[in-house]
């Protein structure tokens, strides 16, 4: 039997209140935005609130800007429960190039969780990963594909994702898989500190795994259709899991050739020296952990969105040009017309 949960989920809250974690990243604060942009009432936990608020860099008003650390318990139950609490907790706060993830990403879900159960049953959102899955025995990923995991920070996620199925239904969540983000407003991508220089017009573009088929998800897109299934809570199972299709790039040439097409020159295309990631590896940071994910790359893993596409009718979607051109020019990678 499928369980949904009422659309009252937080403790007197209204429907459309949301503490978002992680709202000075990428994808936090994309969601954030979005959320604000369609009336909800957004409240966001930040170590800094007058560098967070001067630092705000979407077109709406900024969040209510709560001090408080992620990793503190005490922060994040107060930030959920000012007030009459919240119906949702967006949770899409990680530790920043991969590091201690072992030490941090866990505690930090099990606070969200203390925290939700203190609202009296606000829905958890959690932006999901690939990590979770082997990449060189899954080729498509839909809410049935077995988390078969083999590196540190894929178990790590699917112990995160476990504990959220374990609360639910008395701590509904929702977990939207994607691929690589990449869009104005992202921060740490790829995309934006690997394929392409920002700050500079487009001189070369960087493969990751020449001509592999990969996934990539528009931020803008991606915060949509967040806020999208947010707006529909009846029609949530108690512990909701949806994949976002997001920009398939079936050649795994289309992003560099639509990065082409937009600075209108055929920039040269190197590859990304893994090579280099495996000789600095054995001295551990960030060589270390992002060697971890090259399988990623190597394989080519789809989005099977049908469960997404049944809740909202269409999954938000921005033609590949307009995206890359928008990409580029928060980069400041395009001359200003």
């Amino acid at each position: 039997m499928v369980q949904t949960v009422s659309t009252n989920a937080g403790r007197g809250a209204t429907d459309r209140t949301a503490l978002v974690l992680g709202a000075t990243g990428g994808v936090g604060g994309a969601i954030a935005a979005r959320l604000i942009c369609e009336g909800w009432q957004v409240r966001a936990l930040c170590r800094n609130t007058e560098a967070a608020t001067s630092g705000w860099r979407h077109n709406c008003p900024t969040p209510q800007f709560i001090a408080g650390d992620a990793m503190d318990v005490a922060s994040v139950i107060r930030a959920a429960t000012l007030g009459e609490g919240v119906a949702a907790i967006v949770h899409a706060v990680n530790p920043p190039g991969y590091r201690n993830w072992s030490s941090l990403v866990l505690p930090m879900i099990d606070n969200t969780l203390s925290a939700a159960r203190a609202t009296g049953g606000a829905r958890i959102v959690l932006p999901g990963t690939v990590y979770n899955y082997d990449p060189a025995r899954t080729t498509v990923i839909d809410e049935n594909s077995p988390q078969n995991a083999r590196t540190t920070k894929g178990k790590i996620r699917v112990a995160l994702e476990r504990k959220l199925a374990d609360a639910a239904p008395e701590v509904p969540s929702l977990i939207v898989r994607a691929g690589d983000f990449f869009g104005p407003g992202t921060r740490a991508s790829w995309f934006t500190q690997a394929m392409v220089q920002p700050g500079q017009p487009v001189r070369k573009f960087t493969s990751l795994a020449l001509g592999v088929p990969h996934a990539y998800a528009y931020l803008p897109d991606l915060a949509a259709t967040f806020a999208g299934l947010m707006a529909i809570p009846e029609q949530l199972r108690a512990f909701e899991t949806v994949q976002f299709a997001g920009h398939w790039d079936a050649t795994g040439t289309q992003m560099r050739d639509a990065v082409r097409r937009t600075v209108g020159s055929d920039v040269p295309e190197r590859a990304f020296p893994w090579w280099m990631m495996r000789l600095a590896a054995p001295f551990g940071g960030f060589p270390k952990e992002a060697l971890e994910i090259e399988p990623v790359w190597k394989h080519p893993m789809h989005f099977d969105n049908h469960r997404l596409v049944d809740l909202l009718g269409v999954e938000p979607h921005t033609p590949l040009d307009q995206a890359i051109a928008a990409a580029l020019s928060d980069m400041g990678c395009l001359a200003r017309r």
